[in-house]
């Protein structure tokens, strides 16, 4: 099988899931390049997502890395065997990996969950809003440049939509819903979209607000997305240098506490409404 260039964050994911069943089993390359019948280097490669694995040599090296996890091994055989060019493909060349990754990961997860603190969740952005947050940044982008990344923001709407919409719960802080981003009519129309979206069965969308003072994670921005199992959620922040995507054990406790707390914390998706209608109104 050819080597990649530039693997996707989900390539990467399952090379590292083998490996860490590998080394849990307490194994080397050797070994498993030996139930392969190919060299320690492609195993190497296989594990950093450099090469492909097909689904028949996972559930091999699974089950002689002592892996009793029917439900992983099943999850990790689903994502060696998906040849299928997913519509975020289109911008490969154009947009940054990091914002194809994220796309991706939302495709493949069960549920979505979304914290953020100075804008209004991007899978609920109307065109406007995006527009504004993207033509924001410093060194400023290109018009072609900015446009491209609204188109593929409005397209990564779709998962929220159809048949198979995943269920999509987005925390949001007070003060994202009072900065104007793009002037006072963009915003208004903003809240209002964000109002009418929290209205479906499957998306619900909760305040945080500004009474409840310090929050775990303030001012980061997160995207957490559950997998078919919890051991394959991903988590992803926002860095300087673009998407950051954590997958450690610690790290993704630490993330479902936060969720957690804002569970616990934020107003209730009606109470919600009302603070983002009366804002609304406001404006």
């Amino acid at each position: 099988m050819p080597t990649r260039r530039t693997p996707t964050q989900r390539q990467r994911r399952l090379g590292t899931e083998l490996r860490k069943l590998r080394t849990a089993a307490d194994l080397t390359t050797d070994y498993a390049a030996g139930l392969l019948g190919m060299d320690r280097t492609r195993i190497a490669n296989m594990e950093s997502g450099i090469r492909s694995i097909n689904a028949e040599r996972v559930r091999t090296l699974a089950s002689n890395y002592a892996c009793g996890d029917d439900s992983l091994i099943d999850a990790l055989v689903a994502m060696a065997d998906s040849p299928e060019r997913g519509w975020w493909e289109q911008y490969r060349g154009t947009l940054p990996s990091g914002l194809l990754d994220i796309a991706e990961l939302e495709w493949h997860a069960r549920r979505i969950l979304t914290v953020q603190t100075v804008h209004v969740p991007g899978l609920l952005n109307t065109e406007d809003y995006a527009r504004s947050v993207f033509g924001a940044g410093l060194p400023p982008l290109p018009r072609l440049e900015v446009e491209l990344r609204v188109k593929q923001r409005m397209e990564r709407q779709q998962i929220l939509s159809g048949s198979t919409a995943r269920p999509y719960v987005g925390y949001v802080h007070e003060a994202a819903l009072r900065m104007e981003f793009g002037g006072r009519a963009v915003m208004r129309e903003q809240l209002d979209y964000l109002c009418a979206a929290s209205e479906r069965s499957h998306i619900s969308v909760r305040v945080i607000p500004f009474e409840v003072g310090a929050f775990p994670g303030a001012g980061h921005a997160l995207l957490y997305a559950e997998g078919p199992v919890q051991q394959l959620d991903t988590a992803q922040v926002d860095t300087a240098h673009g998407a950051e995507f954590v997958h450690a054990d610690a790290q993704l406790s630490k993330y479902r506490a936060h969720l957690a707390w804002m569970d616990e914390h934020c107003l209730s998706p009606a109470k919600s409404r009302d603070l983002i209608h009366g804002i609304a109104k406001q404006l």
